[in-house]
């Protein structure tokens, strides 16, 4: 019997089943794409959407096609009211997150998140020797020589941003049907963040920042490039193709999660990407947003390193998935925050601020990626108290160069058994794939006389004598430290260095960091890239002027900082090179004096004048170096 020939008419004369419909034993949840025009209708009549089962088994609408189907869809076959076809896309929905309920194989009790489900096929990625290569790079690099909870790594927060990206797109497709997010957009950008970090050599950010850069000084390699290399060869390697084609996956999809890690690849007047049209242009902003950098991937190292690191978190994630909005800014659909949520947005760039300053820029780590305001009054507690730690920095600096000691002596296998060395392998994903943090241990123990050179800089690290910080400064411009390369700096302030002296110091003993602080748009707000709706109009995307939202706001969106270290550390080889680099800084007209390695980093703001700030400077904090003389009053030995 039809689903059509159970109805009948009851006295208010509307649709009604002639017996109670049960849900058929054998339709399960996972199979929905499977049911028959039948099966379609009984599971409306249940759901008490009979007159639209009628209309379903007119049109032959089997499980199939109710992937497909929208409210125009809906509109066309004459289903009315409109509180009608939003039940019925709500069905199709929750049949979608049922059958994925079903399809999910592996929970992760994860610290931050809690329960983490994922698909199958985010359970296939996962379970590839190119993935679990990620639970052996630390997210943080260096950051574990200084704080010592930083233990965690890629693989873990590679699943969280899945996670949040799954949230995020889902919360606005609830929110908003009509943009007619498809499961296919949400899968591919779950994997988009579950991939967006396969790229990432030894010790996350040092390799792409410091390794390769000091092998090629003109490489513009970058790990989302590799990232995306390495997403090809996952997929190829482990015969994923079948499985993505089940979930409905195709090429082009596949074309639109490499999209979202590394942007696209070609460049045309009206629109970039091939994956999704200019219509779901917002889509692209959920993993990696280029046009104001809020995105799930800065919410979970936000929450993750602040977790491991001891530090407080001010954003939260959760609230502004709550307000989220597709709104049309100049055309173009674009994700937008409640007005109130202003503040909310500051909290997050004020904690990436904490986070670069007090743990990503160590003085023993130095990773170009600034990018946050820094505004409120635990700035300069931070400023003064945590910021200028002088291992993070330093122990990077080291590791890599002993990187480069054995660059040649550590061959990798690539495709078709070709011998690659570390620099040469991130051109071969085979080889790639074999680089990870343990490259640390292997040379500390391995007998080969090649790797002797390396291993000694690693046991220096090991017993903690480390190259020490002299001194840093700021220019008063920012644009000064950009035109100089740091070898530059460094060979000017080597040649600072008394005749007499250089015997105790060559420019080989100093080492040179110019670090630059932004909010992730150099000198610009990014907050200006924001757009924001109002209660009493949320189809409106505005902008808010600096001063609706704080007259606490900083001037300055950037600042450059010059740091000196000596790789010797007896005294009167710092003693000679702090005088050398006070020098070189008094040489320099728009170079401030210097402060000694264990002072305080400057305030984004203006400083106070010198003599007041120096009243301030409590005894444990050193004044600023006086340039060396003859006075024996005035030489330093620390």
């Amino acid at each position: 019997m039809s689903a059509v020939k159970r109805l009948k008419k009851n006295d208010a004369g509307e649709s009604s089943s002639i017996y109670p419909v049960e849900q058929p034993k054998n339709l399960i949840y996972t199979d929905f794409k499977d049911w028959t025009v039948h099966q379609v209708c009984e599971h409306l009549m249940q759901n008490d959407l009979n007159d639209v089962a009628v209309v379903f088994e007119r049109e032959a609408i089997a499980g199939a096609v109710l992937k497909d189907l929208t409210e125009e869809h809906l509109q066309k076959m004459e289903i009315k009211p409109m509180g009608q076809r939003l039940k019925v896309l709500q069905l199709i929905r929750e049949l979608h997150s049922l059958a994925d309920a079903e399809h999910s194989t592996k929970v992760f009790n994860d610290p931050i998140h809690g329960h983490i489900e994922v698909s199958s096929l985010c359970a296939a990625i996962i379970d590839t020797k190119q993935f679990q290569r990620l639970r052996f790079l630390k997210q943080l690099g260096g950051c574990y020589w200084v704080f010592p909870g930083a233990t965690h790594n890629r693989f873990e927060h590679s699943i969280g941003v899945c996670w949040l990206a799954g949230q995020l797109v889902r919360a606005i497709r609830t929110r908003q049907p009509f943009l007619h997010i498809t499961d296919a957009d949400i899968i591919c950008v779950q994997i988009a963040g579950l991939c967006h970090d396969l790229g990432h050599g030894p010790f996350s950010h040092m390799f792409d920042g410091k390794f390769i850069p000091k092998i090629d000084k003109n490489s513009k390699w970058r790990h989302e490039d590799a990232s995306v290399q390495m997403f090809d060869y996952l997929v190829e390697d482990n015969n994923l193709i079948p499985l993505f084609e089940q979930h409905g996956l195709t090429e082009r999809d596949r074309i639109f999660i490499k999209e979202q890690i590394a942007g696209p690849s070609t460049r045309n007047k009206n629109w970039n990407y091939r994956g999704r049209p200019k219509s779901k242009s917002f889509l692209y902003e959920i993993v990696a947003n280029k046009r104001n950098g809020i995105d799930v991937d800065k919410w979970d190292y936000f929450a993750r390193d602040c977790h491991h690191l001891g530090f407080n978190n001010n954003f939260d994630h959760l609230r502004f998935i709550k307000f989220a909005r597709v709104l049309e800014v100049d055309g173009v659909p674009q994700i937008c925050s409640r007005d109130k949520e202003a503040n909310c947005l500051y909290d997050m760039y004020h904690t990436r601020n904490v986070l670069h300053r007090r743990a990503y820029k160590h003085k023993v780590k130095n990773i170009e990626v600034g990018n946050l305001y820094d505004m409120f009054h635990t700035r300069s507690v931070l400023h003064r108290r945590a910021y200028q730690h002088k291992v993070n920095n330093i122990v990077e600096t080291m590791i890599t160069e002993a990187l480069v000691e054995a660059n040649d002596h550590i061959l990798l296998e690539g495709k078709d058994g070709v011998k690659c060395k570390m620099s040469e392998a991130i051109y071969d994903m085979v080889a790639f794939c074999q680089l990870n943090d343990t490259i640390y241990n292997h040379i500390l123990i391995s007998n080969d006389p090649n790797l002797d050179s390396a291993k000694v800089i690693l046991k220096m690290i090991e017993r903690r004598e480390l190259y020490r910080c002299i001194g840093q400064t700021q220019p008063r411009t920012h644009t000064k430290a950009h035109k100089l390369d740091e070898d530059v700096i460094r060979k000017e302030v080597a040649a600072h260095v008394p005749p007499k002296d250089r015997e105790y110091i060559t420019t080989s003993d100093l080492v040179v960091h110019v670090i630059k602080y932004d909010y992730g748009m150099h000198e610009k707000n990014p907050m200006d890239n924001v757009r924001f709706y109002k209660k009493d109009d949320p189809n409106k995307a505005v902008m808010l002027r600096r001063e609706q939202v704080s007259q606490m706001l900083p001037e300055k969106f950037a600042e450059e900082h010059i740091r000196v270290y000596c790789k010797k550390s007896d005294p009167r080889s710092i003693e000679i090179s702090r005088a050398a680099f006070a020098n070189w800084c008094e040489n320099e007209q728009d170079v401030d004096k210097p402060r000694g390695g264990d002072s305080l980093a400057m305030d984004m703001t203006p400083c106070k004048p010198l003599q007041q700030e120096n009243e301030d400077i409590s005894d444990d904090e050193e004044p600023p170096i006086v340039p060396f003389t003859n006075n024996s009053s005035q030489k330093r030995l620390f």
